[in-house]
């Protein structure tokens, strides 16, 4: 079973991307800040919707320009078992871009370049060739 997570779209003022989706019904619902990572991160979900249908606001602390779609992240699935999927896609020529190696998330692009995370519920015990295998571009 597979079941849609969030999309992650990154931002430049946190507040005022807060105040816009709130103006169509959105609510903050977690936030997470990564002082190591120098990010924060917003969930934000229409009412009855939380942990059903997300909307991700990244907000990188350090200035950076987006350009070229940049500023949208991804689109992110939980699915029944990271390494099967994972090896699904690889069988169809997909590219990997971001492996399972810790048995709970990996990155892979459609064919037009949208990056899509794929997370395990938990953490699968590490497996081989994943765990060794590198990254592949960005993701």
């Amino acid at each position: 079973m597979t079941k849609y997570l969030h999309t992650m779209i990154r931002v430049t003022d946190p507040d005022a991307t807060i105040a816009f989706f709130e103006l169509i019904g959105l609510q903050e619902v977690r936030r997470m800040e990564s002082e190591k990572g120098r990010f924060t991160l917003i969930f934000l979900a229409a009412p009855g919707e939380e942990g059903v249908a997300e909307v991700e606001l990244t907000h990188n602390w350090d200035p950076e320009e987006y350009d070229g779609g940049r500023n949208f992240g991804h689109l992110a699935y939980r699915v029944d078992n990271v390494y099967e999927t994972c090896q699904r896609l690889m069988d169809a020529g997909v590219t990997i871009n971001r492996p399972p190696r810790d048995g709970h998330m990996a990155f892979v692009r459609t064919p037009d370049g949208i990056s899509v995370e794929l997370l395990q519920d938990g953490n699968l015990p590490v497996a081989e060739p994943w765990a060794s295998m590198p990254n592949v571009g960005s993701w």
